[in-house]
């Protein structure tokens, strides 16, 4: 499965073509649907361009989502970012109108089980987000709700692609007794190594302007559909087992 992360806690600053209204994630989503993607990750904002967790927020922007893909799984961040307090947080998404398919929950921030209760008392699909270098994998999987979840969201947080692949094999090594479907990333300068790891290994895969900003000869990425056309070309051309 290849996911499209559309915006993620970037602002404007950092990509003017940045999805952040409704309307433009709509529009992202329905051109990277069409380039290749089949599930979508996006981060709600407020008015100032701000992440949010607010319920009126993540019903705009998830409505306006799954209006222009019909079928396409639509999940959301509660990154504590955009709410730090971890029983605010849980009572925001207590409170959500429209309920997303699926949320990521990051297993190293204080309050992860509170989160991740919440959404499943919602029937809302966890993606455990597993960050490279904090304790988050042994935090999760100490956690007795482990095996009620969506996928293993496991992030790769290095900086250079050399570290960033050391940390990966690691990681999916140490999550192994999960024994769950694993999505895995990487971003900036690891994007694309990681991406190529993942296809090598036949896990699934995300890409899309939260994780990375050029396509991988370099050139400034135009939106998330030439992302994802780039993925689907380096997917179909990575053999098995390879890296």
């Amino acid at each position: 499965m290849l996911q499209v992360c559309l915006n993620g806690a970037r602002s404007r600053a950092e990509c003017p073509h940045l999805p952040v209204t409704p309307d433009e994630l709509a529009v992202a989503a329905r051109e990277a649907v069409a380039a290749g993607a089949e599930d979508i990750h996006l981060h709600p904002k407020d008015h100032d361009g701000q992440d949010t967790l607010e319920a009126t927020a993540v019903a705009a922007a998830v409505s306006a989502v799954r209006a222009a893909v019909p079928g396409i799984p639509v999940g959301v961040t509660t990154g504590a970012w955009a709410t730090a307090d971890p029983h605010a947080r849980a009572a925001q998404v207590r409170a959500w109108t429209v309920l997303p398919d699926h949320a990521s929950v990051n297993w190293h921030e204080d309050g992860a089980t509170e989160v991740a209760a919440a959404l499943l008392d919602r029937g809302i699909g966890i993606e455990a987000g597993i960050y490279s270098g904090t304790p988050a994998a042994r935090r999760f999987l100490s956690w007795p709700g482990s095996r009620r979840f969506l996928r293993v969201l496991a992030e790769i947080t290095e900086a250079t692609p050399q570290d960033g692949l050391h940390a990966a094999a690691g990681l999916l090594d140490e999550l192994e007794p999960a024994a769950a479907p694993i999505l895995l990333h990487g971003e900036d300068a690891t994007a694309w190594p990681i991406l190529r790891l993942a296809a090598s290994r036949r896990l699934h895969a995300r890409i899309g302007l939260e994780d990375v900003l050029h396509l991988p000869d370099g050139t400034p990425a135009p939106d998330n559909a030439a992302l994802i056309r780039a993925a689907r070309e380096i997917i179909q051309h990575t053999p098995q087992g390879t890296t």
